[in-house]
């Protein structure tokens, strides 16, 4: 009996001297300016393997810590990341309060596309832009293509009377020089580029980071002009909200959008789920009542989800997919058959994509592990006809896959100042077949590429140095090709950043977007090929920034300044050449003689309170051959010419936000286009032209009330108008031998919208 009570009370004093061994830390996460508390902030114990969040309350709790000191890393969106050692008592729980300051300018906001792993935005070795939700609300975009115009040395433009074909433009460069990115993996392929950036809805985005420059060296093929990389949203809270905006172009034809979003989160933080989805429902509009569209109809539906699960604090595992389905048509007699019509160009697509990642931390955080695998898949159905003709059916499919690792490892000290090594290894696998047998077309590609990157990068809070390269082995390209980069920053005070960088890009001579969209001119089909031999095109970008940060009085400035020059080597260039057997127009791809793009990116950010804050950029630019450049069969008419064309000389935006009472806000929104050549082909007009055109200015507002419903929800109703000064293209060609290519300026006319949007915001 007595041995039984002896190990009794052994096992009792055993467990408790165990329990003993541990401490417990908790306290709230607390606004340091406003003293409300901060929910789902994200705390990482560095030295003791443990991440977890605040709750809906600001509250968190670490539980079974050894008895030492814990060094935090806390960050929240909109906050400046902070780091905060603590001294623990054996045996006890300490309660500490820790401050988060707000940051107006996202200086601390983590950006991956510098080099392709979190980074703190003001360290970041080249300049990065951010697009976050509040851009996207404020100026009622509802897709990728309305919100990536609030940003320098960005232009969105419509290329396409009758099926609104867009593309994104980065210091000028027409939409195949850009490398577009979800979630860092290039899965932009040329089939999907050519309505693609309209068919992204905003709610599953979480920012847009935008790098201006060559970023081969990082991302491979087309990133010459710059990388636009969409990160999705990632589930950090329980919640839900749904919107609806309803508007009318140029007062008559209607549009409709409606937008899904919620969150699901695990108690414990260990799993979660972000769902989202877009309806868009657009009527043609006729301008000029000719009976042939100059937008469009359009209606869509995307939907798809993110989730993640942490398998322990260290290895994460994330899935997501997406799916898009969309019908648009534009022409004449939109309600018949399209073979029974004038004009017609349809596009019919079904696409489907997700990928899977599986990421893992050493447990002192030094190093870090990701293998992943990307893949879309696109259907599409089309009629690019005129005249009646019942053989201008087809017909696209395209998968791409990305599958790839990388590998980083943080360095104390690795020569003369802290590094981080960053190495990694991907496959590009493009399959495209577009069908048209009508027009004897069957083009059918397959692109892979093999490629393989290393960079270090020795950073502290001054100086940030960067080497790297990267080696693509492209099938269309004989060679392999190296892209090599070099990066710095210096900061000699903490709110000056200075940097300088270079970096090479090339495109590979493939099938781009532009290819697979077939425009009516005359009342006949244009199609785009490239000639026998076409070599590779090849870019040198040299960017040089400064980034300045400072207060007068109570009034907060932000002002950047990016020169940029990019030289293009064996630039590719569009020629009329004729007409095939079957009198199709057509243009060629060729090498041209070389190009210089160079200019200034201006930025200025000014709040002068915390109810305004003003943002604003501007582009001055020169886009030039370096010899004329033919690009009309013509000759007699039509001179070469040096100018890049459709690339304005000067571009900029402005937006303003007025936080009128803590319930009400109005913004106001600016997007100016200057001059630029637009070439103009004979049909509507006698003979080929090339147009200057006149500048343009499209100024919105919008106007939101907030009602608070209870303690978490809120209904918000808003409304405005977009391009109040009607500021549009006056001179369309008309009928069925319009040049349906002959579009500039803003997408749409003056527009008047209302809408509501009820969740948790």
């Amino acid at each position: 009996m007595r041995t039984i009570k002896f190990l009794f009370i052994f096992l009792c004093f055993s467990a408790l001297t165990h329990a003993q061994k541990h401490a417990s830390l908790n306290g709230y996460i607390v606004d340091g300016e406003t003293g409300e508390k901060v929910p789902f902030a994200t705390l990482i114990a560095k030295n003791h393997n443990q991440q977890i969040r605040s709750n809906e309350f600001g509250y968190y709790q670490f539980e079974k810590l050894p008895d030492d000191n814990i060094e935090l890393i806390v960050e929240s969106l909109g906050y400046e990341k902070t780091d905060k050692k603590i001294k623990l008592d054996k045996n006890k729980t300490t309660n500490e309060n820790i401050l988060l300051f707000p940051t107006e300018w996202e200086l601390d906001e983590l950006v991956v596309t510098a080099n392709r792993h979190a980074t703190k935005r003001k360290e970041a070795p080249v300049l990065v832009n951010l697009i976050n939700q509040k851009t996207f609300e404020t100026t009622s975009s509802c897709t990728l293509a309305e919100g990536l115009t609030f940003q320098p040395g960005v232009r969105v433009e419509n290329n396409c009377q009758n099926c609104g074909f867009q593309q994104v433009r980065i210091n000028g460069l027409e939409g195949p020089y850009t490398q577009i990115l979800i979630d860092s993996r290039s899965l932009f392929s040329s089939l999907a580029g050519v309505y693609g950036i309209e068919q992204i809805p905003a709610n599953m985005i979480d920012r847009v980071e935008i790098v201006r420059g060559g970023g081969s060296a990082l991302f491979g093929s087309n990133a010459i002009g710059g990388t636009i990389n969409i990160i999705t949203k990632e589930p950090t809270e329980n919640s839900f909200s749904v919107g609806e905006t309803f508007s009318l172009i140029n007062g008559k034809t209607p549009m409709n959008v409606v937008n899904l979003n919620s969150s699901l989160v695990a108690h414990d933080g260990k799993a979660g789920i972000y769902l989202y989805g877009m309806f868009k429902d657009r009527k043609q509009w006729d301008k000029d009542g000719d009976g042939f569209s100059e937008l469009g109809k359009l209606n869509s539906n995307s939907f798809g989800f993110r989730s993640f699960y942490k398998i322990n604090p260290l290895n994460k595992l994330i899935l997501e997919y997406h799916r898009t389905k969309e019908d648009r048509r534009g022409g004449d007699q939109l309600k018949r058959p399209p073979h029974e019509t004038q004009i017609t160009e349809m596009a019919n697509h079904d696409i489907n994509g997700g990928s899977l990642s599986y990421i893992m931390n050493s447990s002192d955080y030094k190093q870090n592990l990701e293998i992943y695998s990307s893949l879309q898949s696109t259907k599409r159905d089309t009629y690019y006809g005129t005249d009646y003709n019942e053989n201008a059916y087809g017909n696209t499919d395209g998968i791409t896959v990305v599958s790839g690792t990388k590998y980083a490892y943080s360095f104390d000290k690795l020569g003369f100042m802290p590094a981080q090594l960053t190495a990694g290894f991907e496959h590009h696998y493009d399959y495209l077949h577009d069908e048209m047998l009508g027009y004897h077309r069957d083009l059918k590609q397959i692109a892979y590429i093999y490629g393989g990157y290393l960079q270090n990068e020795w950073k502290n809070d001054k100086i940030t140095f960067l080497l790297g390269a990267r080696i693509d082995k492209h099938n269309f390209v004989d060679n392999a090709i190296v892209s090599p980069r070099v990066n710095f920053r210096y900061s000699p005070i903490k709110n000056i950043s200075l940097r300088a960088s270079y970096a090479t890009g090339y495109r590979a001579p493939q099938t781009f977007d532009e290819d697979l969209h077939v425009t009516a001119v005359n009342g006949e089909v244009s199609f785009i090929q490239n000639t026998a031999n076409l070599k590779p095109e090849y870019s040198h970008s040299f960017n040089l920034s400064a980034d300045y940060t400072f207060n007068i009085e109570n009034w907060k400035f932000n002002v950047i300044a990016d020169g940029f020059y990019t030289y293009l080597k064996d630039v590719f260039v569009l020629e009329e050449i004729g007409k095939d057997e079957l009198g199709n127009l057509l243009k060629e791809r060729r090498n041209g003689s070389g190009a210089v793009v160079k200019g200034v990116n201006l930025e200025l950010g000014i709040i002068p309170t915390q109810w305004l804050d003003f943002q604003s950029g501007f582009t001055i630019q020169s886009s030039k051959y370096k010899e004329p450049e033919q690009w009309s069969e013509d000759d007699e008419s039509v001179a070469p010419t040096r100018q890049m064309l459709r690339t304005p000389d000067y571009y900029g935006f402005f937006t303003a936000n007025v936080k009128v009472t803590p319930r009400f806000m109005a913004s106001i929104s600016t997007i100016y286009t200057g001059q630029m050549y637009v070439p103009h082909f004979a049909g509507y007009i006698k003979k080929n032209e090339l147009k200057h055109t006149r500048d343009f200015t499209d100024a919105s507002i919008r106007l939101s009330y907030n009602f608070k419903i209870g303690n978490k929800l809120t209904f918000q109703l808003n409304g405005g108008v977009k391009n109040i000064l009607n500021s549009y293209q006056s001179d369309f060609d008309r009928g069925m031998d319009r040049d349906a290519g002959y579009v500039y300026g803003p997408g749409t006319p003056r527009t008047f919208f209302m809408g509501f949007k009820l969740g948790q915001f």
